[in-house]
């Protein structure tokens, strides 16, 4: 399954409602860094049906984007049960990735 679309609409049905462990991307189109690790969020979106994973544009999103404090991107962050219970800033490693969930 491919990595949704998170956004101040759906962030609460998608992501705090979910009862799959989440892992949000926060990023942007312009951001470097943002852009090689996308392919590796994807790639882990379609491996694992266990976990739910979610992009937030921080351009298109900035409540939620400040709502996380987010002030350096790539931001990735593990949500279970509605709460961030760890977070990453900047390329990590699909393994790191996975480590983190």
């Amino acid at each position: 399954m491919a990595a949704m679309t998170i956004t101040a609409r759906n962030f609460e049905e998608q992501v705090l409602k979910n009862e799959k462990t989440v892992l949000l991307d926060f990023w942007a189109p312009w951001c470097g860094p943002c852009r090689m690790l996308g392919p590796v969020v994807e790639e882990i979106a379609g491996e694992r049906a266990d976990i739910a994973v979610g992009k937030v544009n921080v351009d298109e999103e900035p409540e939620l984007a400040k709502a996380f404090r987010v002030m350096s991107i790539p931001l990735l962050v593990v949500m279970k049960d509605g709460k961030a219970v760890t977070q990453s800033v900047g390329v990590k490693s699909k393994a790191a990735i996975l480590g983190m969930l």
